[in-house]
Order: C-alpha cells, then structure tokens, then sequence
C-alpha cells in the first residue's frame, strides 16, 4: 500500500515476507520520502519538486519488478498552513542489512528564510536494529536549534537564513551504553517559485489500495502485497482553513467502476464523530477542526472502498494519524502552596522537601519537559539563597548554614516551573509558593531566673506548694526542648520535698510530700537544678542544666495534743463494781516553743457508759460493772475513746483510745437448749437430744453435769436424762408409756468454774401419738391445746379489732343513707340549674330580667309567702301584690318512690291557686322587659280556668304527650 499525504511526496513500504526498504518519512515542512526493495532490484531515484513525476518503469505497466499501481516518488507540495516548507530528500537503496545509527552522514534541508522560535524545521531519521534502544539526541548549536525525542528538529529562536547554507550538527547517543552518532544537516533557504502555479504547490498525496494482477498468459498468478502506511503527523491547534485536505485515498479500480469511499474509527463514524471526513467520490480525506493531543494523541482510521452496490472492491486499509504536540499549556502545580520543614541549625545540603508541577503537553518531547528554579526568598536572613532546588525533580534542599528559629522561624519561596526545559524566552511558566518552617532543636537550656528562691510552710502540712521556681528557654514553647525537668541535687535527705513542673508555666512547683515538725526542723536550704526533657544538641556550648538555691523556713503552729500510748491496753476481770478506779491516760502536748496550760480530759465514746475520766489528771474509774458478756464486748475487749485538748489559738484536740480486755469469772449458769422438744407416748423411740450452753468460756463453761431434780417424783419416775459428751445429753422415757401432752421438765445442768455454777432449766416436752416411722400424727391438737396466754390474747385482740371494724362500716352506711334521705327532693344543690343557667351568655332584660323568684322549684315546706317578700326583688312583669287567701302548708317532699304523687298533689294546688304565676323561671330564656305589644302568655291559666279549651287532641300526639293529656284533657280527675 503506498499513500500520499500533506507533505506532498508518496511513499510506501510492501510486506510478503521478503526483504523491506526503509519506511518513507515525512517531513514537517512539506516534503516526503518513499523509499521500497522488493528483493529483486532497487528502482531508479527519481527526485522531483512540486507536482510528481513518474520515472521509467514506475507507476505503469514497466518492467514487472513492481506492482502496476504504485508510485515512487519523492514529491515536494505546499506545506499545511502555519508550518514551513521543508527541503526534498533524496531517496536511496538501503542494503538489506541492519545497521544502526543514521541512513546519512549529510542532510540536506530546504526550509523558509525567515524563521521563527519554536518552529519544527526538518525531521531526522535515525536506525535502531533492535528497537529497544533509547536515544538521545543533541545539537551543536543548543542555541539556535534543538531535537526533540522524536527526531524533530525545532528552532530556538527567530533569525534569518543567510543565503549560503547553515550548517550544525545532529548526534544521537544511546543512554544506556552511551554509544553516540552523529550527522551534519545543511539548511539551505527556500527560493521564490516563479513558475510552478499554486495547484501545482498543493498537489495531494494519493493512497492507493492493495489489489492482485493476474498474468492470463502464464497459469501463474501473483499475489500483490499490502503496504504498511506510515503514520501521518498533523500538529494540533492548526488555524485552519477548515476543512483542511490531508489525503486522497482512491482505487485504481475506479476507471472501470463507479466506487465510494469512506473512513470508519474514532474521529470518524465513532466518538468523537465528524472531526475527520472523506469525499465518496474523490475519496478526499479532510480534518474539519483543530485537533488537541491533550485530549485525543493519535486516530487509528480504516479506510474502505465500494461499488455502487456496496460490495467490497479492495481490502480496507489502517491510516493512523498522530497529533504533533505543540507547547499550549503551562506548567501547573499539584498544589499552589507547599508545606515543609527544616530543623534549625541544619547542614548544607539537608533535603527539605520536594515540589511537583505538571505539564499537559507531551512529556517526551521539549513542550513538556519541565526545569524549577527559586524567584524569591523571604526573609532574605541570613543569606538571602539559603536554599537551593534541583531544576529537574524539584528537591528543595539548604546550601548554607545558619539556620535559627530563635531568629526566622519562616521561610517562604516563590517557586517557578518552565517547559522548553527551562528556556526563558520561548518556554510557559508557572509559579507556585513554598512555606518552610524552621522547626526547633535543644540548642538553648532552662535558665533560672534567680539563684535563690525563698518559701515557707507550716509544719505538719502536706501537699503545700512553698515555692515557685521560674526559667527562661529560647526553644519552641510546649515542646520537649523547651518543658524543663527539675530535681534536687542536696539539702532533703529524707525526702520532705518534690519539684513538679507545670504544664503551661514551665514553672518548678516545690511541694511538701511529708510533714515537718518545728521542734525538729526550723528551715531547709535545697539545691535544685533544671534541664530539658531532650538532651541538647550536639555543638551547642551551653552547659546542659542550671542550678539554684531555694530556702524554706517552717513555721511554728498549734499542734494537736497525743495519748502516749494510743492505744492503751488494760487488763480486768469482770464484774468489776461501779467507782472502782481502772487506771490513768494522760496526753502530751508537743508545742514546747509555745505558753498553754495544762490540757483538758473528756469522754468521747463509751458504748455502754461503764467509765468516767477525771478532766484534770485523766483518771480513769467506773461508773457500772464490767461485764465480759456484753454486746459492747467484741471478743473480751471494749473500746472507750477519749478527748484532750489545749487552750492554743486555735485550740487543738487529740483523741485516745483505751482498750480494756475483761478476764472471765465465773458469773453465768448454764441453760438448756433447746427449750422444747418432741417426744413419742412409748418408750421406742423417744429420745430428746439437749445441749447445754454458757456464756462464759473456759474454763468456767463445760464439761457439763447433768441430772434430774428430786422434786416433783413424777420427774425421775417417768424420765431419765444421760449425758452423751461435756456439752450434750439424752432426754428419754423411764417408763413404757406416757399419756400425750405438754410436759414440763426440769434439768439441774452444772458447769466446770470455780466455783461451780448451776441452774435448773425447764425443758418443755410435746409427748405425741406417733406412727411406725416415729412421727407425731397429733401434733396440731396438742399445739391447740398448748396455745399460751399471749397467743389467746392476740387472737382476742384480732376478732375484737375486726368486730370494730365492721361497726364502723354499719354506721358509715346509715350515715349516708341519712344524708341521701336529707337532701333536696328534686335538685341536688351541687347540680341546681339555675347557677348553670347564669354560666351562659344569655340575652336577656339585663339586671331586671335577673330579678324573679325561683322559691317555687325549692321544696314546699320552705317556700317563703309572697307578703313577706321584699318589693324590690319581685319582677317588674308580676301582677300587682295583693291580699291572697292563704292555703295550707304543703306537706314535706314524700320519699322519692312516692315522686309521682307528689307532683300531682303539687299540680293540684297549682291549679286552684289563682295568685300562682304561671310561668316557669327556667323556662325564661330571652327576656326583653316589659309593654311588650304580643299578647302575654300569662292569660293561659290552668285548668281550672280554660274549661272552655279542649285539650283531648293531646290523646293523639303519641305516648310522649300522654301526661300532658291526662293532666289537661282527661276531665275534673
């Protein structure tokens, strides 16, 4: 396959297995290179500018070393806009063996007269036989030109070509065996065209597609081999004008055939669509749009020729075209400020930190490859370049010494990153800000601020700050080589003192951790000495600790009086009598410095008041026997606790404790135990285990004696007692059997003292029916019948509490039946309806309408007769008072279940009472006063004056209105 691109030359390289040619290059002027061996011949070089030309056997039907189609040329057209026509290369024959380093010793280049900074010139090719190689190439003049890592050859700076050629040379040297070659390029300015017309300057490449030639007169067939297409470098940003033709793809085929091409890939019919176009017909293939390798480095096409019916006519073909980069952005750093430290002190030389910047552009190539330098420094103090950073990784490291945080605890840099690799006049920059704290070292110790500090105490006072001790430290504040450690070094040697440091002052704290006597010790001189938490640095000349002197006087106070001994231990028998002296404790005061009297004696704490102290000399006697078997007495001994006090400012107090251990006598007879027992009527079995129990001890308790006494006979006739050991015995039957009941048996138990004691202890015993397996089957008949006194009464005291309780309810009942019977037949007070009807917002006639008598819903007995009823309290609607006829009283509100007759008797004397007003109070909602112009209602009188109104019709209104028809339609009843 070959093609024809922007640089206006056709190239193309064949792969079937044999021998290749080296692959065409395009140059960034304009110009291309084609170069191919097919194994049986190399072609003729053709040279040529402007439009191609074909040479003898290349292109046509020659000699049949070649392929028909393909073009061979080395073709010279306009460069793309904004890019400088570069000079022709003349193709050669490479030999088929591998050599590396480059095709030439010269290259000679045609470019612009005028050019300008940073515009790539020419494209130098370089061989590597094994492709691993890495190469770097150079210039003899770093100057005026450049190679970039792609063979690229860009200029420097704007200058003019002079006519005669400028020379300079290209070296390319391998960096891991540092193997170098070299190659000298001769620029030579491009000469005005005269004759050559503007299409012929844009003549475009052509790609021709792969396809087989069959020699019909051999029966042999030969099998065209594709070509491998060289990339096509476009540069990015291009101004256009769009769209920019690149190539023009086509299929020699097309004579014959009506045929439509097209480009499938990314840029084309893929994301992102439309960058790239081709005409069907032509087979043009445009950019329609800047490109920017930042985003998209390089397209990978495939290109695709059809018939009208869209059968496949030749094999499509790959076109990869490369974005060149060009410098369009800047330098950016991963962060505008950078954070760093140093210790102060520091060496030359000592790393810092490191600071990044990155650049979108190729970073293979110049536009990318970025150079640091520090702008600024400030503060300028000591040296105004006390750091220095590495122009390629950006490690900021100190070059002089000097360094002080007690001076500059900060520096701040102002960093700068340049592509071009650093170049100042053609390369994009970026600045960003180093801060580097200077961090502290122990290079100043504590210094006392005196060298003698003074304080005092009390005496007898503990945990008493008596002194402060105060330093100076130039280091960093809170942090170890600043916090001071303090220690003494002589005058406490039994360690009365400690120094702690406080945390936020860094002050030494003199504390007093064990009590001082005056009379002992009137004053203390210490040394102390201070030093960091860290050791200083080394090279520092300062002693490493400061030393002092602190003073402290003791001062004389009160103290407390003591018992001596405390406490005092006593030994005496019991039963010592009440005023018997027990024995003297006295008290000491330690304050021989001071003027007191004699100390005062009292009785702080005696549990069971036995003792009294005399408050002059502290005598101790009786005031009760001494008892041993007390429940003040915890095993043999009782505590008393006694006070002495002085008369000092402020007057102090001691207490002492007396200890007395009461010796055992022998004042205290056994008793039996348990004091009731369980028993069978027969003789088997029927034993009573007993235990006899003293509280003195040995040896006035057991061995115990045990026996029965002589009186009553009954006793030793019916029971018998053996003792079993010192403090246990048997109680049993003598006799075969013995009627069941409560018996009471006494025991004679003597104990071991000297003398003896005994006493005679009655054992209550429970004889009871028993069955086989000896247990009783009476048991609650017989302790029926054993209930004593006390447990009668409490029964009694039960059932008479219960009896009151009952009574109490009886007439609690009564009482509230009374009550019921008492109130209102009607209206229960609580729930009169008239002080409910006042709660509304009736209304009314005002004040006046207020003004009637509700007496006659109130019971008979208390209604009161209108004569004696105040004239300004009746309504002003009421007829005029008058002489009434008097009637009887009506009898008191009958018992609620005669309610019924009550009303009738009540309807009744209404009725014939012509003065009853014939309206119902509560039934007087909105009342407007009185000369109303409606007729008043009050004309309906009762039955005894309407017997002209019929009132049966009531019958028919249903049972609600039954009483209304009985009281007023049902005749003279």
């Amino acid at each position: 396959m070959g093609r024809t691109g922007p640089c206006g030359g056709r190239t193309g390289r064949r792969q079937n297995g044999s021998r290749l040619g080296q692959r065409g290059q395009c140059l960034p002027g304009g110009g291309w290179v084609g170069l191919l061996s097919s194994g049986v011949g190399c072609p003729e070089r053709a040279r040529s500018r402007g439009n191609p030309q074909r040479r003898p056997g290349v292109g046509g039907q020659g000699d049949g070393r070649f392929p028909s189609r393909f073009v061979l040329a080395e073709l010279v057209s306009s460069p793309a806009p904004g890019v400088e026509r570069a000079a022709p290369i003349k193709a050669t024959c490479e030999d088929t063996s591998c050599k590396t380093g480059f095709p030439e010793d010269v290259h000679n280049a045609v470019v612009s007269r005028s050019v300008h900074g940073g515009q790539p010139l020419l494209n130098v090719r370089f061989r590597s036989c094994d492709g691993n190689k890495k190469i770097h190439f150079g210039s003899s003049e770093p100057e005026d030109f450049r190679v970039g890592e792609d063979g690229v050859v860009y200029a420097e700076r704007s200058f003019q070509l002079s006519a005669e050629p400028t020379e300079f040379v290209v070296s390319a040297q391998d960096k891991e065996t540092q193997e170098e070659w070299q190659m000298r390029v001769k620029l030579t300015p491009e000469p005005t065209f005269t004759g050559a017309s503007e299409k012929d300057q844009k003549k475009i490449e052509d790609i021709i597609f792969p396809w087989q030639q069959y020699k019909h007169s051999s029966p042999l067939k030969r099998q065209k081999r594709d070509w491998v297409i060289p990339p096509i470098n476009l540069p990015e940003n291009s101004r256009g004008p769009f769209p920019q033709e690149l190539v023009r793809i086509r299929s020699d085929r097309d004579k014959s055939l009506s045929l439509r091409y097209s480009v499938t890939g990314p840029g084309a019919d893929q994301p992102p669509t439309g960058i790239f176009i081709i005409n069907p017909i032509s087979g043009q293939l445009s950019v329609t749009k800047p490109l920017d390798r930042e985003q998209i480095a390089s397209f990978h096409l495939r290109a695709h020729a059809v018939d009208v019916n869209g059968n496949q006519v030749e094999n499509p073909i790959d076109i990869v075209i490369n974005v060149i980069d060009m410098n369009d952005n800047r330098p950016e750093f991963l962060h505008q400020v950078w954070n760093g430290t140093v210790p102060e002190g520091s060496k030359p030389g000592t790393y810092v930190m490191t600071v990044t910047a990155i650049d979108a552009d190729d970073p293979n190539a110049q536009n990318g490859m970025l150079r640091y330098r520090i702008l600024s420094q400030a503060p300028s103090s000591p040296s105004p370049n006390m750091f220095t950073i590495n122009n390629e990784t950006g490690d900021i490291i100190t070059v002089a010494a000097g360094l002080d945080r007690e001076k500059v605890q900060q520096y701040t840099l102002i960093i700068q990153a340049t592509d071009m690799e650093g170049n100042p006049t053609y390369g994009l920059s970026n600045t960003a800000t180093a801060v580097i704290t200077v961090t502290d070292v122990n290079d100043n110790p504590p210094e006392f601020t005196a060298m003698t500090f003074y304080g005092e105490v009390p005496e007898n006072r503990v945990d008493v700050i008596v002194a402060n001790l105060t330093v100076t430290d130039k280091d960093q504040p809170h942090t170890p080589a600043w916090n001071a450690m303090y220690r003494m070094t002589g005058g406490d040697p039994t360690g009365r003192f400690t120094i702690l440091t406080d945390p936020n002052s860094n002050d030494g704290l003199v504390t007093v951790v064990k009590p001082i006597d005056f009379e002992t010790n009137r004053m203390f001189v210490l040394t102390v000495a201070a030093e960091n938490q860290v050791p200083l640095a080394k090279g520092i000349q300062h002693p490493p600790q400061s030393t002092a002197t602190v003073s402290i006087t003791v001062i004389d106070v009160n103290e407390s009086p003591y018992f001596v001994p405390n406490p005092k231990l006593v030994r005496q028998e019991e039963g010592l009598l009440a005023g018997s002296m027990l024995t003297t404790f006295t008290a000491q005061d330690p304050d021989r410095y001071m003027q007191q009297t004699s100390l005062r004696y009292s009785k702080l704490s005696d549990p069971a008041n036995w003792l009294k102290i005399d408050p002059i000399n502290g005598q101790i006697t009786t005031t009760a026997v001494l008892d041993r078997e007390s429940i003040y007495v915890q095993n043999n001994m009782y505590n008393a606790t006694f006070l002495a006090s002085d008369n000092g400012i402020p007057p102090m107090s001691g207490t002492g404790t007396l200890q007395i251990y009461l010796l055992d006598i022998n004042d205290n007879a056994p008793q039996v135990n348990p004091k009731e027992a369980t028993t069978c009527e027969t003789v088997q079995p029927n034993a009573i285990n007993i235990t006899a129990v003293d509280p003195d001890i040995d040896p006035n308790a057991g061995p115990f004696a045990f026996e029965l006494p002589d009186t009553p006979a009954s006793i030793k006739r019916n029971w018998t007692i053996v003792r079993i050991s010192g403090d246990h015995a048997q109680l049993s039957l003598r006799i075969r059997f013995l009627e069941a009941g409560i018996y009471d048996v006494p025991i004679v138990i003597t104990d071991s003292g000297n003398p003896h004691a005994s006493s005679t202890s009655v054992l209550k015993v429970k004889v009871c029916q028993c069955d086989i397996n000896g247990d009783c089957t009476d048991v609650d008949r017989i302790v029926g019948a054993g209930l004593g006194t006390g447990a009668i009464i409490a029964i009694l005291l039960c059932i008479i509490i219960l009896l009151i309780l009952v009574l109490m309810f009886v007439v609690w009942m009564k009482r509230r039946d009374k009550e019921r019977q008492a109130k209102q037949l009607l209206i229960d007070p609580e729930d009169d309806v008239r002080d409910n009807i006042l709660k509304y917002d009736e209304e009314g006639g005002g004040e006046e309408d207020q003004d009637y008598d509700l007496s006659q819903l109130q019971q008979p007995d208390t209604v009161e007769p209108d004569a004696i009823k105040p004239v300004g309290i009746r309504r002003l609607d009421e007829r005029p008072i008058h002489a009434e006829p008097q009637y009887p009283v009506r009898s008191a509100a009958p018992h609620p279940g005669d309610i019924g007759d009550f009303i009738n008797e009540g309807l009744k004397a209404a009725d014939n009472d012509p003065t009853a007003p014939p309206y119902d109070s509560l039934l007087v909602f909105d009342y407007e006063g009185s000369g109303s112009t409606a007729g008043s209602l009050s004309s309906l009188n009762s039955s005894s004056s309407g017997g002209e109104q019929d009132y049966d019709y009531l019958n028919d209104w249903g049972p609600r209105f039954k009483k209304l028809a009985d009281m007023y339609g049902g005749g003279d009843d």
